[in-house]
């Protein structure tokens, strides 16, 4: 069975996750919805994606720049056998009630999104058999995935009794120009950050606090973690631990990757599209140990890491009981590190 994919927001995420789905043998791209002209949806049309205008005014403007709609949200909505919503926060929420609910088309939401707008919070390797025929299900954050395949990694093989994470968070996407710090680390005022409840929405069971700041840069995540184990371990156990880890790469620092925008190189240089990191990274030389409790950092790329959720959770809620093959296929379609791996 083909699964036909709609994409509901052609920004940052949702044009990643239609280049995504391309991919995939198991699917085909139904269309792009347009809010308005921009260059994104001038590319999407040179390269034969179908186009969809949100009103008639969008398709008015589309047609004076010599793009030919191929139908309204309605038409979307029919040859879609499920979208992915990846519009603006809160818009998901409007779209499932407006949209989705009285078409009868499943939706797969961001983790912008709060975690009500979907019946499940998915992260792959933690939760997947959660969203098996959902309705609606929403992809958490970034920085909640990052967290996610890390800590459900450690959690597995040696028990956490709990996590702590710093999160140094990336001001802007580098493409937006109107938002900042420019000169200032802003701390956040809640205690703990969203993130630390947001991870337990797809491993309940696991004791997490977080603390994060905005610094001024716009290439990634970067994660702190300080996590006290209930087993013993040692440095060469946790990495190998991670090597094993389906989407988690361990940075060799020797081969002189010791920043953010050295992982993006080395991303750029492994011919990535876009130079992106789905996979997220772990410095091999920051993983220590002080009795029980591992230190160690990590890097999430914030407009990339979600798409293999996003495709992931597609399979599931259509149907897709396994996990492994699904991930496994996923991986393998978007020329992730060591496709296969998938202990964890």
């Amino acid at each position: 069975m083909t699964i036909n994919v709609g994409i509901m927001g052609y920004g940052t995420i949702g044009k990643r996750v239609a280049d995504a789905v391309i991919l995939q043998k198991d699917m085909k791209l139904a269309g792009v919805m347009a809010h308005s002209y921009n260059f994104r949806i001038r590319l999407a049309h040179e390269r034969g994606i179908p186009v969809f205008a949100q009103s008639e005014e969008t398709r008015k403007v589309l047609k004076q720049e010599g793009i030919e709609t191929s139908g309204m949200t309605d038409d979307l909505l029919r040859t879609s056998d499920i979208m992915v919503d990846a519009s603006p926060k809160p818009y998901g929420l409007a779209n499932r009630e407006k949209l989705y609910k009285p078409n009868k088309v499943k939706a797969v939401f961001q983790g912008g999104e709060k975690d009500d707008v979907g019946q499940v919070s998915f992260n792959a390797q933690s939760n997947y058999e959660d969203a098996v025929d959902k309705d609606y299900v929403r992809v958490v954050s970034c920085n909640t995935t990052g967290l996610s395949r890390s800590l459900q990694a450690l959690h597995k093989a040696f028990s956490i009794e709990i996590a702590r994470a710093t999160l140094v968070r990336r001001a802007a996407d580098p493409s937006n120009v109107k938002r900042g710090p420019v000169n200032a680390i802003v701390p956040a005022m809640e205690l703990p950050s969203h993130h630390g409840p947001d991870v337990r929405t797809v491993i309940h069971d696991l004791e997490v606090f977080t603390t994060a700041m905005i610094v001024p840069t716009t290439l990634m995540h970067l994660h702190t973690l300080h996590v006290k184990l209930k087993k013993q371990a040692e440095v060469d156990e946790i990495l190998d631990v991670f090597n094993r880890t389906t989407r988690l790469m361990v940075m060799q620092t020797s081969a002189g990757i010791s920043s953010t925008a050295g992982i993006l190189e080395y991303a750029k240089d492994r011919g990535s599209k876009r130079g992106d990191m789905m996979d997220l990274a772990v410095w091999d030389k920051g993983v220590g140990l002080h009795h029980n409790e591992v230190f160690f950092m990590q890097a999430v790329h914030q407009e990339s890491i979600v798409v293999p959720e996003n495709i992931d959770a597609i399979r599931a809620m259509m149907g897709e009981h396994d996990a492994h093959a699904s991930i496994v296929a996923t991986n393998r379609a978007l020329g992730l590190h060591n496709p296969e791996r998938f202990d964890y």
